[in-house]
């Protein structure tokens, strides 16, 4: 129960600071400027002033739609990393966990309870927004994606992965140097994820292994390959898989959801970092 406590106080700290209005606002207006843009598809045409077909529709709406939520998830994890990396430096920084400690709450509640408000805060932003933009797209070009609950579950556990790094990293450092630190990893995981796919392309052993050891590490760009197969339609990816090897590259695509095994690792790598950072704060002196 006192980690409940300490997980409301975090949320109306995130809500005192206005990190949610400034993500509403700035996702109400990114959700009118893509819908507009989604609506002209219907009006186009092959260049040949025939107009496009259902499926050529949902093959454009698609790879736009897909484009739209990697800036999703992007600023999904750039909020998480700068809520998260200083949730624990900064009240360290001002005495308020000292104060907090004092009482009968222990170190595990205190970073149990910082991170349930974190990962509250990003539910409350991440379901509302997707399912808006998800919602307006199949309202106004007539395409759903064929999994939208998959790329939700996935998004969502990208964004907790990088969240929970940097609540680890908060335990350690100072919240700048923490979020720059995050951001920097977050973006290394995407980048090894491309270079796997170029090995597989190439057939080097060497660059494929680079990707799958950078996927198990870090795994946001594994959750991001999850997403982007959860938003695309059945007749894109036949198509794709017809290029062969030849699409491994490309981080706006993927012809398969991750394993169950390797969901499985994201998840014990979640509850092996928060434990790490309960760890970590506890040899922390104040």
């Amino acid at each position: 129960m006192l980690a409940l406590t300490i997980a409301r106080l975090q949320l109306q700290e995130l809500l005192r600071r206005r990190l949610f209005l400034v993500l509403l606002l700035l996702t109400v207006v990114v959700v009118a400027l893509t819908t507009w843009g989604f609506s002209r598809i219907p009006g186009l045409n092959d260049g040949r002033g025939r107009p496009m077909t259902e499926t050529e529709i949902a093959a454009i709406a698609s790879q736009l739609l897909i484009l739209v939520m990697f800036m999703f998830s992007f600023v999904l994890a750039f909020s998480a990393v700068f809520a998260a990396s200083p949730a624990i430096s900064a009240e360290v920084e001002s005495g308020i966990s000292l104060a907090l400690l004092a009482r009968p709450i222990t170190r595990l509640e205190y970073v149990v309870g910082k991170w349930l408000g974190l990962v509250a805060t990003v539910l409350i932003y991440a379901v509302p927004a997707s399912v808006a933009q998800i919602l307006l797209v199949q309202l106004v070009v007539g395409y759903s994606p064929p999994h939208p609950i998959e790329f939700l579950l996935f998004v969502i556990g990208e964004a907790v992965v990088i969240l929970t790094l940097s609540l680890l990293l908060s335990t350690r450092f100072a919240g700048m140097v923490g979020g720059v630190t995050g951001l920097i990893l977050w973006g290394l995981a995407w980048i090894g994820g491309i270079v796997g796919g170029v090995g597989l392309v190439f057939e080097n052993a060497t660059l494929t292994h680079v990707g799958t050891a950078s996927k198990l590490l870090l795994p946001t760009d594994g959750l991001w390959r999850g997403a982007v197969w959860s938003l695309e339609p059945a007749s894109l990816i036949a198509v794709m898989r017809s290029a062969g090897q030849a699409a491994a590259a490309n981080p706006f695509f993927a012809a398969d959801p991750p394993p169950y095994a390797y969901v499985a690792w994201c998840v014990i790598w979640i509850v092996g970092m928060l434990a790490l950072a309960v760890w970590s704060f506890s040899r922390k002196e104040l």
